[in-house]
């Protein structure tokens, strides 16, 4: 593996195509899984969320995770190669709020991306899985509207994530992104809150970001102009 592939993000489509409700899946897992061992999405339809970890991906819907087939299609995930660089112990509770102020005091620059991996024990996880669309399909704000929540208490697992520079809003999430799955590898989720309680945070620096448009009808013909790009993506997350 070269540098310069340690340092790169792959991402397939971009965030305002999913809010403006571009759900067919084009880029097969087959395909993804040559872009890194680390990542997280969603799948044809808006089935669901993606996290990939140690090269194994799953398919959560409606909270339960099940290992995803390579014939599956995604309309946008966020793939790299986990290589860490800096890590660091927690033992104190803390919330999903006060884990972000502490990372940003760690990170060496906001303009950059950056993947992140924390692994450990969670007092609690409160996370979100997606349903699945059909034509016409929604936005992806009035998809979120009915979308299932689920909580789990003295939890072990995993989180993978990424943190989006607020410049590259639209394209990715501004600030951090992370989907969870627990240890046995059966339950998790899109993270909406969170408190510790003994984790372990691994970080690697990305500086080049490999973006693939789709070329689909639904996505040369959307609209992806009009939108209120940060209310939307808060809504929606």
């Amino acid at each position: 593996m070269t540098k310069e592939n340690q340092k790169t993000i792959y991402q397939t489509s971009t965030m305002i195509a999913l809010l403006d409700g571009v759900f067919d899946g084009v880029v097969t897992y087959k395909d993804l899984a040559k872009q890194g061992d680390f990542g997280l999405g969603t799948f044809n339809k808006l089935d669901g969320e993606m996290i990939a970890i140690d090269g194994e991906f799953y398919q959560i819907t409606h909270g339960k995770a099940i290992p995803v087939e390579e014939s599956a299609k995604t309309p946008f995930a966020i793939m790299t190669t986990f290589q860490e660089e800096v890590s660091y112990k927690i033992e104190e509770e803390m919330s999903l709020e006060q884990l972000e102020e502490w990372l940003n005091k760690r990170l060496q620059s906001k303009n950059i991306f950056y993947a992140i991996r924390i692994d450990g024990t969670f007092r609690e996880v409160k996370t979100r899985t997606v349903a699945k669309q059909e034509k016409p399909y929604p936005s992806m704000v009035e998809a979120a509207e009915n979308q299932p929540t689920f909580t789990s208490t003295n939890v072990t697992g995993t989180i993978a994530g990424f943190f989006t520079p607020n410049y590259a809003t639209g394209i990715g999430v501004p600030g951090y992104h992370l989907h969870f799955i627990d240890e046995a590898r059966k339950e998790g989720g899109h993270v909406q809150d969170l408190t510790i309680e003994n984790i372990t945070i691994k970080i690697c620096q990305k500086t080049k970001l490999d973006l693939t448009l789709l070329e689909t009808n639904e996505f040369l013909e959307a609209d992806l102009e009009s939108h209120s790009v940060e209310e939307e993506i808060a809504t929606a997350e």
